[in-house]
């Protein structure tokens, strides 16, 4: 299984690496929207994305967008993890295609659990 992390704090994204290495995905990472659409040109498709919302270049929404504006990516799954906490940014989130949705700050059993629901892990 294929992983791929953005999010341009260096630490969140360790975090969350070494998280889904745990449950023995191979993960890659970028520290913006537009670093992670070039990786994905150059790379597979990966299983699952793990975004944060605000990032320089290219926020996590706009990521979203083009993603889901791409059939290349029909099936990968999308999980926004973002300090955004108000119930208007989760819709916003969600009605542009993200599959799930996860508050930071989260536990590590918070983000399987949200993982499990997207059905990437048993």
């Amino acid at each position: 299984m294929q992983a791929l992390i953005i999010d341009d704090s260096r630490p969140i994204r360790r975090i969350e690496s070494d998280i889904l290495k745990e449950l023995g995905f191979e993960t890659a990472d970028a520290a913006n929207g537009k670093q992670a659409l070039e990786m994905l040109q150059a790379s597979p498709v990966p299983d699952v994305v793990l975004v944060d919302w605000n990032m320089p270049e290219m926020d996590g929404l706009e990521f979203i967008r083009s993603v889901r504006g791409n059939d290349r990516y029909s099936d990968m799954v999308v999980l926004m993890v973002t300090t955004e906490t108000e119930s208007d940014q989760m819709l916003r989130a969600l009605s542009a295609g993200a599959d799930e949705y996860l508050m930071k700050p989260f536990q590590k059993e918070g983000l399987i659990d949200k993982l499990r629901l997207v059905g990437v892990v048993n």
